[in-house]
């Protein structure tokens, strides 16, 4: 199971490492505007966003439009030699410093909030590959597994990807975590009621461009 997820980070990682610059930037845009357009963002008083790295979907549009609306507007603070992850808010992407992992991040994150207070929230997060039934494969580290596990089941959990990164299957292990959207530039993938653990049916099926 660990060698498939790496292999699938290696390749994925170099696909998306290889997208021009207009292409990511193009499909960014698509993606975060289709996202804007939902109820379930309109109706999001809370919005904990992930700052891009390495041609990641951007998240700058919809930073813009949650401090423009109102909303409260959410980062991860990613601390070295700390598993657990924390999300601070900012009133402004200026806020926002390279921390120790090179990923922009809150200053400080001395107002946090903690997971299980984020009932409502969207919570919009980074992948590199997503699955139809709402898997992820993330970066690695399992910091978000650790904070979506911590949620409550009220919260949005939410993944931008480009077309590229939606696989048939996804290998899963018993902490990974579901999410209940996907946006790509061409696609809306609503699951009702995403798994905590993924069914025995689909661990380790490997998996196919989408």
């Amino acid at each position: 199971m660990a060698e498939q997820k790496k292999y699938l980070r290696t390749v994925l990682g170099e696909c998306r490492a290889s997208l021009a610059p207009h292409f990511t930037k193009s499909r960014s845009v698509t993606i975060q505007h289709r996202l804007l357009a939902t109820d379930c963002y309109r109706d999001a008083p809370v919005v904990v966003l992930y700052s891009p790295i390495h041609n990641e979907v951007a998240t700058d549009l919809i930073a813009a439009d949650a401090i423009a609306s109102g909303k409260e507007l959410f980062f991860p603070c990613l601390r070295r030699g700390r598993e657990t992850m924390t999300v601070a808010r900012v009133h402004a992407l200026s806020e926002l410093v390279a921390g120790v992992f090179g990923i922009r991040e809150p200053a400080t994150d001395g107002a946090n909030a903690p997971p299980e207070e984020l009932a409502g929230a969207m919570i919009v997060i980074p992948g590199l590959a997503f699955g139809p039934q709402g898997q992820r494969l993330g970066r690695g580290g399992g910091h978000y597994d650790r904070f979506l596990a911590a949620l409550p089941r009220e919260a949005i959990t939410v993944g931008l990807a480009y077309s590229f990164q939606l696989l048939d299957r996804i290998p899963e292990e018993s902490y990974d975590r579901r999410l209940q959207y996907i946006f790509t530039e061409s696609a809306l993938i609503r699951v009702a009621e995403p798994q905590v653990q993924p069914l025995a049916a689909e661990v380790g099926r490997g998996g196919t461009p989408g």
